[in-house]
């Protein structure tokens, strides 16, 4: 497949994210199609057998199995890297995919682990359930604190692994600070990024050394198809990363890689546009709710924080009224706005943490993330921000807001 002329990084490098969104790591068959190519094929061919030997030698470029490669798998991962700025990307099945790869890749037992306690239920799952599994120690600590990150290095401490924003607290991490304390002593940063993704927050910038992605969210950015994707160093990817997912298949398909790339197109003008639509919601129930989290408004304890390493905040909010009956009356009131545990839509949804996204994770364990009963969690898509606005007053009138 014929390559387009301007893809080497010297070229790329000067253009910007708007550009790279869309243009980015394309790849030209001999047919000069502008739309990108969707290579269906699980295998490859080869002119000789000693071309399929020094394929699978690494001697020869060229694809072997679309376990491994495929073309265009191969573009959306150099489209994510550019956009990350970073120098690899490796592409999964799902975003839990992607964080599970890119934590086992590089632990084991006997190995410790320091993760922030506020975070999506299966990442929670991951540092409680699944790594002390195989021996792997871990530490959960208020990621807010970066001296809680400090205190809690041990001399077996591989990794640092959190998200920023938190799913779905909204707390904010700072990226310089903790990923400083990771480097300083040989540690790796992990950093979930899907809330932001690297239109609004490049973790990278701060001193990550890895971030990994729900490509679900944001990223397809219309609830079509399933995702996920880790960034780092061309060393961690092939050298750590590869030998793992290699062998053990959370292959991303070439049809979703195709999808997330037809998404990647439009990312920056929908997360702007529904960043902003965000916050006009969002001050509209700062009045009407007991408690509001929004990264985006000045009334959140770290706002200034989240400020000085995003461009904008997102579209995802968080919000608590009473409790748990009163949270499910809202939803049942609403009559625009979807009930739905998806984030990153274009449309509005809205979701109950404690019964669905962390569900599975043990009362205790939601009250220590910040999750009480009568939390909300809300999407904000690319409707008028009025209708959402209206949606919600009528709804929160219905249950006494």
């Amino acid at each position: 497949m014929k390559r387009k002329a301007g893809q080497d990084r010297s070229i790329t490098a000067n253009w910007r994210p708007a550009t790279l969104a869309i243009r980015g790591g394309t790849a030209r068959s001999e047919y000069g199609e502008t739309s990108e190519a969707l290579f269906l094929t699980s295998g490859y061919t080869y002119d000789k057998a000693a071309d399929a030997a020094a394929r699978f030698a690494g001697e020869q470029e060229g694809m072997t199995y679309s376990r491994l490669q495929n073309p265009t798998v191969e573009m959306l991962e150099q489209r994510i890297a550019l956009l990350e700025g970073a120098e690899a990307c490796r592409t999964m099945a799902t975003g839990m995919a992607a964080m599970t790869a890119a934590l086992l890749c590089q632990l084991q037992a006997g190995d410790h682990l320091v993760g922030g306690r506020a975070a999506f239920g299966s990442c929670r799952w991951l540092t409680d359930t699944l790594l002390p599994k195989f021996g792997i120690a871990t530490t959960v600590v208020d990621a807010r604190d970066p001296q809680a990150f400090l205190d809690a290095v041990r001399p077996e401490t591989k990794v640092f692994f959190f998200e920023t924003p938190a799913n779905p607290t909204m707390d904010v991490v700072d990226l310089r600070a903790v990923c400083g304390i990771a480097r300083e002593r040989g540690i790796v940063s992990v950093v979930d990024n899907a809330f932001a993704t690297p239109a609004l927050q490049r973790p990278m910038d701060f001193g990550a050394d890895v971030t990994a992605y729900s490509a679900t969210k944001m990223m397809d950015g219309q609830g079509r198809v399933l995702a996920g994707a880790v960034c780092g160093s061309k060393d961690f990817i092939d050298n750590t990363l590869l030998p793992f997912t290699r062998n053990t298949g959370p292959t991303l398909s070439p049809f979703n890689a195709w999808v997330v790339l037809k998404g990647l197109e439009t990312l920056d003008l929908r997360i702007q546009r529904q960043s902003q639509s965000a916050i006009t919601v969002g001050r509209f129930l700062e009045g009407r709710v007991p408690r509001i989290l929004h990264p985006g408004l000045p009334s959140h304890p770290q706002h200034d924080l989240a400020m000085s390493q995003m461009s904008a905040t997102g579209p995802i909010f968080a919000f608590e009224v009473a409790d748990r009956a009163q949270a499910h009356g809202l939803l049942d009131a609403l009559a625009l706005i979807d009930i739905s545990n998806n984030i990153g839509d274009s449309r509005s949804l809205m979701t109950h943490p404690a019964s669905t996204t962390h569900a599975g994770v043990a009362e205790d364990k939601r009250i220590e993330m910040g999750i009480n009963e009568g939390m909300l969690r809300l999407n904000v898509g690319l409707e008028d921000p009025q209708d959402l606005i209206d949606d919600l007053d009528q709804a929160l009138r219905q249950v006494g807001l």
